[in-house]
């Protein structure tokens, strides 16, 4: 996005750290002469003017701004780099230092909250122009709030600097960068459920049609009822069963908002069901998302077609960032409610104490009841790191041993769990998207969801 180019006013000129240093300097010079030679104070102040004379001459020489502009993106993906330029014309001397430019934004765009670069000669006499990046940590809508200019004289004694308030707003979307790898591009050409997707008669429950039984097909697909009507023998063909229901259920609690390798884990839940979400609407299935932390925040309607895709991307971007414990007695209450048939939740989740694991387990033992459910955690690298490390002190052991008490708690959750009958996909987050739809295709071709 292209903002309007802003015409200047007359800048004003800016010492630098060099000519403070210089300054700061002078006064154990003026000491001295005051000392020894008292006669010739005069040599302090005149000293001192010489340099603020020397530092108005060469910010006079850094020349004056004509104009300049900035350009942002009016939207980014959460994770992924947001290019920020700036263009400006600077009539300069060119021996000087090259123009430098900061931009000040919310922590939502960055965890410094400022991109800081320098311009570079764009070809043109005195147009300079630079790019900076603001990595986003976080969905929603961030603010660019200030920018900075500043270009120094020949002698990097004095800069003319400019301060402007922006109004300028990016919005941070679900980072979508593992649909369109070539990995997942690849697959789904190759898959039966993927963009050449095609019915594979013989496989499946769903019946297809009906053909003359040929010798060495299964005797056990001989339609008898049908054959002796047409006093020949015919065979059923079936298909796998598609327009299963799929809802993918975000626990966007306190536990969900702790970072995992620079984004939280929503984010990262976020990025894998889409990515899931995407195979699943390929495969003919409907999608639905559902979020939810003390109360349920977001549950769409099923989308039954890739081309509205863009509508589970929306919901996705609205699920907020909540730092409490969860509810999930009245949130998977709520989503069973919904419910009319039976379906496929994928549950993205994670806890920190045997009392939130407890509740959870409690619902979902309710929710397998009538429904088939995937557990997605992430695994716990600090947790395992903390557990791991060789002790130095008596410290190091307690929070070792506690550690290790956590983990064997995390791991007697996840096996109740797999006993309750449910599916538990436990791995780092660059791995549960990949792992997710290798066990969705499973349970799809074993007929589980219906």
């Amino acid at each position: 996005m292209k903002l309007p180019r802003i015409n200047l006013p007359p800048i004003p000129i800016v010492p630098t750290a060099r000519a403070l240093v210089l300054l700061a300097l002078l006064a154990p010079v003026a000491a001295v002469v005051a000392a020894t030679a008292p006669g010739a104070w005069i040599i302090a102040p005149a000293a001192g003017s010489a340099l603020l004379l020397l530092v108005l001459i060469d910010g006079w020489l850094a020349g004056s701004m004509v104009n300049f502009d900035y350009f942002v993106p009016a939207d980014v993906e959460v994770g992924q780099p947001a290019m920020l330029r700036v263009d400006a014309t600077i009539e300069r001397d060119s021996d000087a230092s090259l123009p430098e430019a900061s931009i000040g934004f919310e922590p939502r765009l960055g965890d410094r909250g400022v991109a800081s670069f320098r311009l570079q000669p764009a070809g043109e006499a005195s147009r300079f122009s630079g790019v900076g990046q603001a990595v986003p940590v976080r969905r929603g809508t961030g603010e660019l709030h200030d920018l900075w200019l500043r270009w120094p004289g020949p002698l990097g004694l004095g800069v003319r600097q400019v301060h402007r308030t922006l109004d300028a707003r990016i919005s941070v979307w679900p980072d979508l960068s593992p649909v369109r790898s070539p990995v997942l591009q690849a697959f789904l050409r190759d898959s039966q459920f993927g963009l050449v997707a095609r019915r594979i008669r013989g496989e499946g429950t769903q019946f297809e049609a009906l053909s003359e039984y040929e010798p060495g097909m299964d005797r056990r697909r001989i339609d008898w009822k049908a054959s002796a009507r047409h006093t020949a023998l015919y065979a059923r063909e079936n298909e796998a069963e598609r327009d299963n229901q799929v809802v993918f259920a975000f626990d966007c609690g306190q536990s969900m908002c702790e970072p995992v390798d620079g984004l939280p884990r929503i984010d990262r839940a976020v990025s894998a069901a889409l990515t899931a979400a995407y195979v699943a609407l390929k495969g003919g299935d409907r999608v639905s998302l559902f979020g939810f932390a003390d109360h349920p925040q977001v549950m769409t309607p099923f989308v039954t077609d890739t081309r509205a895709f863009y509508r589970l991307q929306s919901a996705a971007a609205e699920l907020d960032y909540v730092p409490r414990e969860p509810n999930f007695t009245l949130a998977l209450a709520t989503l069973t409610a919904r419910l009319k048939r039976r379906s496929l939740i994928v549950l993205f989740s994670d806890f920190a104490d045997p009392t939130s694991a407890e509740m959870m387990v409690e619902s979902v033992e309710r929710l397998v009841r009538h429904h088939l459910v995937i557990f997605v955690t992430m695994v716990d690298t600090e947790l395992e790191d903390l557990a791991a490390t060789e002790p130095d002190s008596m410290g190091d052991i307690a929070v070792a041993v506690s550690a290790d008490a956590l983990a064997r708690q995390r791991a007697l959750v996840l096996q109740r769990l797999r006993r309750l009958g449910v599916n538990v996909i436990e791995a780092p987050y660059e791995r549960i998207g990949y792992n997710l739809i290798d066990l969705y295709l499973q349970t799809k071709r074993a007929e589980a969801i219906g």
